[in-house]
């Protein structure tokens, strides 16, 4: 028997050990997993297509070319004409194309999370009217962040949790349907050639991919490490309190694809990578009109910064800060490489820039003062969430210096690039967007000079809709009491001070708009897999207090 009662004490050291250690388990189990999942070839070289306008025009002569560049996560108080990363950084190559065309001061993604935001960026509506609610994450992640946030010094508050192991949708599954006619289908079909470089999060399978969504080449951003990480060239700062960013480090590889090409390395840091495939793809196309739509991944996490970028900014003391500016630093010389390539080729009189980020920053980078003065972080609806950098350069049209200060949104961009080309909107279906420039321009003379009545904004249990001057904020989660907000937007501290119990009457009308708007919109086509309260006020990387507000948030 001596045999058994070793064979059981060694049974329960090795169930111990792996419970003690279960985390580092199964984030090395995920980064095995993400591995075997196809070899990652050598760097291959991008031949862009070229071509010439069939009818032979002149650049100034041809519809505008479309530019539009899309940031991720970036903060509002990531750019110096806002404030600069906690003023400790300069982007003037952006701030170039507020100064040389229009500042939309209340400029909105369309969620505060990213995958939504781009459903409606390319589809020109909400996307929650095609099912569009959630940002798609892979099978298991959901369990997978509370695992690891248990042994986190602040776990992920309570909340209703689904098990979405053998359960969920195929994350490639999971998308915008081919049925939805994307912006770059609609400017193909005016003689446009469309490029899509970096991140699409919209779906790969069963015809979502960007190449079967009317792009006719797309260099994809197939994984998410901007560098090697053995490049001694690239810095990285790793978040431990943040559980997002442990499985990102474990799940995430360096690689791209082309027109659903085989995975391979790309030649260098990513931003600098899709810079200078987008100044390539201006040149190719120089002579014809063409949409390009520059999805870059910075500065989401994991955060990596070139070395030359990290070492410019020495003047700043807190690592993590210092990588993520230098990430900024990175995507805004990108931008105006861009720009540069325009002006080079003749053509940036007649095309229209647009740069946007597809939330507001996050809180679970440990930086406070991020979307500086607004309140919250992306996975909320606060206006640290959805309100964004929202810009639009067009000399031909657009008058230098423009401020327009009424409320617009991300499906507004896919309105304005459609009329600017000549194209209609879809008749067949609700289309939410409208056409901005002649709001800037003057051309409004009649009707009323703000686009939209409401906006609405929706992730299961975060719901908010806003008008003109008030916005009502409403955290219901599917176990519990409902919380809402009300907040003056014309206040000077704008989301501080919650005045629900004095206006009942403005409550109970954004109410009505609110449930008439949900009354309209499709079933998700992918359930949420976890509801859980967000600290409004504090970063992840501060310990909650007695005091603070939370608003529970679906995915």
């Amino acid at each position: 028997m001596r045999w058994l009662k070793m064979a059981l004490i060694a049974l329960v050291l090795f169930g111990a050990t792996a419970w003690i250690f279960r985390v580092e388990i199964a984030l090395f189990a995920v980064e095995k997993m993400m591995a075997s999942r196809g070899e990652i070839g050598p760097t291959q070289q991008i031949e862009w297509a070229t071509g010439v306008d069939p009818e032979g025009r002149a650049s100034d002569e041809r519809p505008p070319n479309i530019v539009l560049i899309l940031a991720d996560d970036l903060g509002w108080n990531d750019l110096s004409m806002n404030g600069g990363v906690d003023a400790t950084i300069d982007t003037p190559r952006i701030d170039a194309i507020a100064a040389q065309g229009v500042t939309f001061s209340q400029g909105y993604a369309a969620n505060g999370t990213c995958a939504p935001s781009r459903a409606a960026l390319m589809s020109g509506r909400y996307g929650t009217r095609f099912g569009f609610e959630f940002t798609p994450t892979p099978p298991g992640m959901g369990t997978m962040l509370r695992l690891i946030s248990g042994k986190s010094e602040r776990p992920l508050s309570p909340g209703s949790f689904r098990n979405d192991e053998g359960s969920a949708m195929d994350y490639a599954d999971m998308g915008m349907p081919p049925s939805e006619i994307t912006l770059a289908e609609l400017l193909a079909d005016r003689g446009y050639h469309t490029v899509h470089i970096g991140k699409w999060h919209l779906g790969l399978n069963n015809g979502m991919a960007p190449h079967h969504q009317g792009f006719e080449e797309s260099l994809l951003m197939a994984s998410g490490l901007y560098g090697r990480l053995d490049d001694p060239d690239v810095i990285e700062a790793r978040q431990e309190f943040d559980p997002i960013d442990r499985f990102l480090w474990a799940a995430l590889r360096f690689a791209a694809s082309f027109n659903g090409g085989p995975l391979f390395e790309p030649p260098k840091y990513l931003t600098e990578y899709y810079t200078e495939e987008a100044v390539r793809v201006i040149a190719a196309n120089k002579d014809r009109p063409f949409f390009l739509y520059l999805a870059h991944w910075a500065p989401h996490t994991p955060l990596q910064a070139m070395r030359e970028d990290y070492d410019a900014l020495d003047h700043i003391s807190l690592h993590r800060e210092r990588v993520y500016a230098a990430m900024i630093r990175s995507l805004d010389r990108g931008v105006g490489q861009v720009m540069d390539a325009l002006a080079e080729h003749g053509l940036e009189d007649n095309t229209l820039v647009m740069f946007t980020s597809d939330n507001g920053g996050a809180g679970y980078i440990g930086l406070p003062n991020v979307n500086d003065p607004h309140r919250g972080w992306k996975i909320t609806l606060f206006e640290g969430g959805i309100r964004a950098p929202f810009l639009a350069r067009w000399p031909a049209r657009i008058e230098a210096g423009t401020i327009f200060d009424a409320p617009v949104h991300h499906f507004d961009m896919y309105a304005t690039a459609a009329a600017a080309a000549g194209a209609a909107l879809p008749e067949d279906r609700t289309m939410d967007g409208v056409d901005l420039v002649p709001y800037v321009t003057g051309a409004m003379k009649e009707g009323s000079q703000t686009p939209h009545e409401y906006l609405f904004f929706r992730s299961g249990a975060a719901q908010a809709v806003r008008d003109e001057r008030w916005k009502l904020v409403v955290s219901a989660p599917p176990e519990g009491e409902e919380k809402a907000w009300l907040f003056d937007l014309h206040s000077t501290e704008p989301e501080q001070e919650d005045l629900l119990a004095e206006h009942l009457a403005i409550v109970s009308r954004l109410r009505s708009a609110l449930d008439a708007h949900n009354a309209e919109q499709a079933e998700p086509r992918w359930p949420w897999t976890l509801t859980t309260p967000i600290n409004v006020d504090r970063d992840l990387s501060q310990p909650d207090e007695p005091d603070d507000e939370f608003a529970y948030w679906s995915n």
